[in-house]
């Protein structure tokens, strides 16, 4: 059975704080971000007083915003029961400093994900909100967007963060930083690659060992592809390792997939990737502009990218995306969140019948 009374690794996490530029910061949180049950809440998606009051008109909406001599407008999408949407409240929607500089730089426009309400995008064309959260990508919830002048999309943020990687987002867009340079680049300025970069990742039977020959542009591959992008001295990293890797149902659905972890910072191991292209770990990390250790990255068998998770992730959460993906469900839904929705209960029980309980 899995345990999930899960303890608190404040030492590590402080450790993890000075050392771990994808994956921790100088802001070091008083509890474990990383570690906690993800299944289903009852958390019912309710938003802070201070969002916006909006029409749902998103260029009127940044409008106002900039005229306050505000930076930008984040469009925040989330939904009921959603466990990460309520970590995201509570640890970055909540917090005295946080919200402080939040609220003196943006105004936030909420909206439900599953929503038919008509909405216009800052394209003028209006739509429902689920369609629109679909045109958006909003593959995970929360996901938010950051437009600033010229209705621009500043940055995209899918999924739950811990406080210090929240506000170095909004440093970065309040700052300019999205002009110059892009998210990833704009946190590897900021904390360089590590002495330690070159030390052994955590080891799982499950992984592919070199050569990773991940071509799959001219002949399909049997499996689809998890590729994982981790570093070392990571501590989500090694939340990854001892909690989510562990369940039941992920070890179970990980046999259906070739899984190759890399490096974030390997400058020496060669990577053919999945679209034929020869390139180093790092390079090919830095080409698809990862800033977040770990990154779970999901291709389909003829090397297309179907999606990532590139924030927190626990049990719940990769049994769910590695069915979605392994099913090809994504032909039939556009969207994680749209299959979540109608197979979450089924998927809880399938954590029970497995041994998982709160």
């Amino acid at each position: 059975m899995q345990s999930l009374g899960l303890h608190l690794r404040t030492a590590a996490i402080a450790i993890a704080a000075l050392l771990c530029p994808y994956a921790a910061a100088a802001e070091t949180p008083v509890e474990d971000s990383y570690s906690f049950v993800d299944l289903p809440t009852d958390y019912q998606d309710n938003h802070p007083d201070w969002f916006k009051q909006s029409f749902n008109n998103l260029p009127e909406d940044l409008a106002d915003t900039l005229a306050a001599g505000k930076q930008g407008l984040i469009v925040y999408f989330g939904q009921s029961h959603c466990p990460y949407c309520q970590a995201a409240m509570k640890d970055n929607l909540s917090k005295g400093d946080l919200v402080h500089y939040l609220r003196a730089h943006f105004d936030v426009v909420g909206l439900n994900t599953h929503s038919t309400e008509p909405i216009t995008g800052m394209d003028g064309a209006t739509m429902p909100i689920n369609e629109f959260a679909i045109a958006q990508k909003a593959q995970l919830t929360p996901t938010l967007l950051f437009y600033v002048e010229g209705r621009k999309l500043a940055l995209k943020l899918v999924g739950y963060y811990p406080p210090y990687k929240m506000r170095a987002a909004l440093e970065y867009v309040a700052d300019g930083h999205y002009k110059t340079k892009s998210f990833a680049e704009y946190l590897e300025q900021a904390d360089p690659p590590p002495l330690f970069a070159d030390e052994a990742l955590n080891p799982d039977p499950i992984f592919t060992p070199p050569p990773y020959a991940l071509d799959r542009s001219r002949f399909a591959a049997n499996k689809p592809l998890l590729v994982i992008f981790e570093q070392p001295r990571c501590h989500a990293c090694d939340v990854l390792h001892t909690e989510p890797l562990q369940n039941p149902l992920v070890r179970e659905r990980l046999q259906a997939f070739e899984v190759v972890q890399l490096n974030v910072w390997d400058d020496a191991t060669p990577v053919l990737t999945p679209d034929g292209r020869r390139l180093t770990a790092r390079k090919w990390a830095h080409d698809l502009e990862l800033f977040y250790a770990p990154t779970l990255i999901l291709f389909d068998e003829h090397g297309k990218e179907v999606m990532r998770i590139e924030s927190v992730v626990q049990f719940f959460r990769l049994a769910n995306v590695l069915r979605y993906v392994a099913d090809k469900a994504y032909l039939k839904y556009p969207l994680f969140q749209l299959w979540n929705r109608d197979h979450a209960g089924e998927e809880v029980g399938l954590q029970r019948a497995a041994g998982v309980d709160k």
